[in-house]
């Protein structure tokens, strides 16, 4: 069996929980495969999901609103288990089931849509492909960001970076990626290193500044990842300050919109998402890469075009860095493998020397 079968699936998905760092969440995951038993139009909808359980991250979207009640103040009993006061498998699922039997109306929406897992510890990994980029092509960008969710790391540029003994980014931000670092660091920014523009997309794009659709996207961080939380409340302030540059869209549609407007002089345009690729239908994924492809066949050396993406290998489950750049030269759009990260970015080895 595949990894769309549920069994399969919710193991894989409690398994990769626990490997990162977040036991407490696995339990819960794990308890979902008794809610499918239930007599609940969650656990009916759970019983009968069509598609892809892994692919639709089901597990995940189901873990999001368990974890809303207890940061809403709807209910607080799952705080025990997110603590690991509680760590027996059969309470755990005792006390998601009678969770899911109270609170029905309001878990079953949160099946409707794929989880915002905005994560600003992979801007590491993203900050990094621009710096060897930087070594590579013209050192000043133009970005865009393919679902970019709440604009988390559409604010890449006002954050402060230690990626290794390379720091990049202004010093006085609130935001601080500091990840583990394993291998050499990038080599530190180049004369001209600048990001002159960042903007993003998304189908359902999220409000940092709204209080209720800030707490929905924390329903997403795992509970038992506190340094994830902080970040996603630094992201906040920020964004009270300046939002993001952000609009509603089809991620293939952006992408053409962005590659038709003139670029400039000196300028390297690149497109950059993480952690996205696989929610995207078939059709948009291959409607980008054309795109990218006769964007880049148009490329030149002072006007280059770049493919920045942090991505899980459909076939490895690890998280991998890769770059691709056309600027007229030979090799051109030749995908580099520079690095692989951790999934929320707590460590990132880096490949890219």
């Amino acid at each position: 069996m595949g990894l769309e079968e549920f069994e399969t699936a919710l193991a894989w998905q409690a398994r990769h929980a626990e490997e990162n760092g977040a036991p407490c969440t696995a339990r819960v995951i794990r308890a979902l495969a008794r809610v499918r038993e239930t007599d609940t139009a969650t656990g009916r909808r759970i019983a009968g999901w069509q598609g892809l359980t892994l692919k639709d991250a089901m597990p995940l979207r189901i873990a999001g609103g368990l974890h809303h009640l207890v940061l809403s103040g709807e209910d607080d009993r799952l705080a025990r288990v997110y603590s690991g006061q509680i760590t027996d498998d059969g309470q755990v699922e005792r006390l998601v089931c009678e969770l899911v039997e109270t609170f029905d109306h309001l878990l079953l929406p949160w099946l409707d849509t794929p989880p915002q897992t905005n994560e600003a510890g992979r801007s590491a990994s993203i900050m990094a492909g621009l710096l060897w980029l930087a070594q590579r092509s013209a050192p000043r960008f133009e970005l865009f960001e393919i679902g970019a969710s709440a604009g988390v790391n559409t604010m890449l540029d006002r954050y402060r970076y230690r990626l290794g003994d390379t720091e990049a980014g202004p010093e006085s931000s609130p935001m601080r990626i500091e990840p583990e670092w394993r291998g050499d660091p990038p080599l530190a920014p180049p004369a001209g290193f600048a990001i002159s523009s960042v903007r993003g997309c998304d189908v359902a794009p999220i409000d940092l500044t709204d209080p209720e659709s800030a707490l929905r996207l924390k329903a997403y961080v795992w509970p038992d990842a506190p340094a994830r939380m902080a970040r996603i409340d630094a992201a906040i302030a920020l964004a009270e300050e300046h939002k993001p540059d952000l609009v509603r869209q089809s991620a293939d549609a952006f992408v053409a919109e962005m590659l038709a407007r003139p670029q400039q002089q000196g300028t390297t345009r690149a497109l950059f998402h993480s952690i996205v690729w696989q929610y995207l239908p078939g059709s948009a994924q291959e409607a980008i890469k054309a795109a990218m492809e006769q964007a880049g066949q148009r490329a030149t050396r002072d006007r280059p075009i770049a493919w920045v993406a942090l991505e899980t290998d459909p076939e490895t489950f690890r998280h991998e860095l890769k770059v691709r750049c056309w600027d007229g030269a030979d090799q051109n759009g030749e995908t580099h493998l520079i690095g692989r990260a951790h999934p929320h970015g707590a460590w990132v080895e880096w490949l890219g020397a």
